[in-house]
């Protein structure tokens, strides 16, 4: 389980969260709503230690990660594994190499900056791509694909670090609405088939309410609401999202059907 308490985070005099407390049992699909700048991507930063909390801790199976250094900091960011809304693939790599950068943690630098790596480690990586339609295009250049196809690459970098939770920020920002509904369908496939925690951050409230089983609502970088997606009516969304409402109240993809969850191979959880 992952435990939040009193999580704050401060730059300066801004406080970009606030007080943040939850729990989340494994194998949710929780979605963070909220504004722009209400503090949903720096709470996701601070869970894989990518920001430093200034007050709070943050517990998982019982051991307080906010102390974590060293080796153990960087095993943690492995098991929490981010997604990013610009992906953060290399370019002039190929797509096979962006998605073993997923295994740093597990083999020696030397044969990471050699590009050596194990047979064992190529197999997850294809496996995983396998898993999106992109075994085809393993050799290809990250910066030839399109963008839905750059996110999916970045999601199979998150599967093979055999995480025990993924933290989306934003996944679908720049997407268009197909890519947007391939990728969030990945994301979802990644939680039900493999029960995997993911924790994503969505403007699109209707996106939420579709994928997600709990949501996390922030303003002003607190925690507002935290309820099952029905509970979260109109009214709430409103006061939730004030001016940017109409923006986020669009209609959502049409579907969230078992083609979503198709039976997927274990090679890339092993």
């Amino acid at each position: 389980m992952l435990v939040v308490e009193g999580l704050t985070c401060r730059f300066g005099t801004t406080t970009a969260v606030d007080d943040a407390s939850f729990s989340i049992q494994p194998g949710g699909f929780v979605g963070v709503i909220g504004r722009s700048g209400a503090g949903k991507s720096t709470l996701l930063r601070m869970i894989n230690r990518l920001a430093e909390p200034s007050e709070g801790r943050i517990l998982f199976e019982g051991v307080d990660v906010t102390r974590l250094r060293g080796n153990d900091l960087r095993q943690w960011r492995a098991r929490s594994a981010m997604i990013f809304q610009q992906f953060n693939l290399v370019g002039r790599l190929d797509v096979l190499t962006n998605v073993l950068m997923g295994r740093l943690a597990t083999v020696p630098t030397w044969r990471s900056l050699a590009q050596l790596w194990p047979d064992q480690d190529k197999a997850i990586a294809m496996s995983a791509l396998e898993q999106f339609d992109m075994a085809s295009i393993a050799a290809q250049r990250a910066d030839q694909l399109s963008g839905g196809q750059q996110q999916r690459v970045a999601i199979a970098r998150a599967l093979v670090q055999q995480p025990a939770m993924i933290l989306a920020d934003e996944p679908i920002a720049s997407l268009d609405p197909r890519n947007t509904r391939i990728v969030m369908d990945a994301l979802l496939r990644i939680n039900k088939h493999f029960g995997i925690t993911v924790i994503c951050n969505l403007h699109s409230l209707d996106l939420a309410r579709s994928y997600c089983d709990r949501l996390i609502g922030m303003a002003s970088g607190r925690i507002v609401f935290d309820g099952a997606p029905e509970a979260l009516t109109d009214r709430i969304a409103r006061e939730l999202y004030d001016l940017e409402a109409d923006e986020v109240m669009g209609a959502a993809p049409a579907h969230v059907s078992a083609s979503a969850r198709p039976a997927l191979g274990t090679a890339a959880a092993a």
